[in-house]
């Protein structure tokens, strides 16, 4: 983990809590000269939601790594707050929307808001000057969300390209990161249970049947991908088509035109949905490079990864946003209420 500031700030946040976030000048001051706080970066897009009062979403301590193992590593003092994403106005423009990390130094509990003013945040305290013990001001912010060009090409650094610093290895069979899954509100106990228990079944298959890549299992189309264009646009209805029928439309990677299908998506085939963006441009978190998407490629709104099915990702709170071709999905008719 690297540049690590003694701001050891731990409030053992749970799932639910309310907390302010902190002036940005108080959350300058314990940033090191690169914009981070052991190792994570406070990015220009987060500077809009200082003062707004909101719910912890999930607990980070742990999180999926992307970059290198695939699977769960340990992060310190951290948590997701309810609907902050990033919006990429400090990254290109960058249409992921992933979800924001917050170091608990970066906030405080508060109590809840007066029900005739629920949901309503406080006015942004936006790039005040910092305070003399400052080692980071917004010019370093911005400066930080670029890395030396690489051939020519312009690379980005955000909390996702830069996740390795802010974390560390987690043994796959450590228990004490899912009894916190637990004590954080993150999980329910049922749910909790059932998900265990498919983890565990999905182990016995694996070695029954000697399908070690079991359940990614691989797509039934033969030679080129299927394609439909539905020109699906932002607030239009969707119905995600079947495990089977989507399964038909994948190569032997579950990929159709090199998008993938994770087992994470299948929860919602068979569900109606609303289309929240079509996506255009987003980071490669390996490289930092922006990528144009030239083909169809969708966020559908409430469909995020729940980190349940896929192995060595359990209970992951990250709640990344997969990205949908438009012949996974038909359209619904004009006039069908909201799902």
């Amino acid at each position: 983990m690297s540049g690590a500031v003694a701001a050891h700030h731990e409030l053992r946040l749970r799932a639910g809590e309310w907390v302010r976030i902190r002036p940005a000048d108080a959350i300058l001051a314990t940033l090191d000269e690169r914009g981070r706080l052991d190792g994570l970066q406070f990015m220009p897009e987060m500077a809009q939601y200082c003062g707004a009062r909101l719910r912890v979403h999930k607990s980070a301590h742990k999180t999926c790594d992307p970059l290198k193992s695939g699977r769960n590593v340990r992060m310190e003092r951290a948590v997701h707050l309810e609907g902050l994403r990033c919006d990429g106005q400090a990254h290109g423009g960058c249409e992921a929307a992933c979800l924001l990390f917050w170091k608990e130094a970066w906030l405080e509990r508060t109590a809840p808001p007066e029900a005739s003013a629920e949901g309503e945040a406080a006015a942004p305290s936006i790039a005040p000057a910092p305070s003399p013990q400052a080692r980071c001001d917004a010019e370093t912010l911005m400066r930080e969300t670029q890395a030396p060009p690489d051939g020519g090409a312009v690379r980005y650094v955000c909390q996702a390209t830069a996740l390795l610093d802010a974390t560390t290895p987690l043994h796959r069979f450590d228990p004490r990161p899912y009894v916190r899954d637990l004590l954080s509100g993150n999980v329910g106990p049922l749910r909790f249970a059932y998900f265990v228990g498919l983890a565990a079944l999905t182990r016995v298959i694996r070695r029954v049947t000697r399908q070690p890549a079991y359940p990614y299992l691989p797509g039934l189309a033969k030679g080129k991908t299927p394609t439909e264009k539905l020109d699906l646009q932002p607030g239009e209805l969707v119905q995600v088509r079947s495990r089977h029928e989507i399964m038909q439309t994948l190569d032997a990677r579950r990929r159709n035109r090199g998008l993938y299908f994770d087992v994470e998506m299948e929860p919602f085939c068979g569900k109606t949905l609303r289309v929240q963006a079509r996506v255009r441009r987003v980071i490669d978190e390996h490289t930092g490079r922006m990528v144009t998407i030239a083909r169809d490629c969708l966020i559908l709104e409430g469909a995020a990864c729940g980190g349940c099915r896929s192995v060595g990702r359990l209970f992951c709170p990250r709640g990344i946003y997969p990205f949908w071709r438009e012949i996974w999905l038909r359209r619904v008719a004009p006039g069908t209420s909201d799902p």
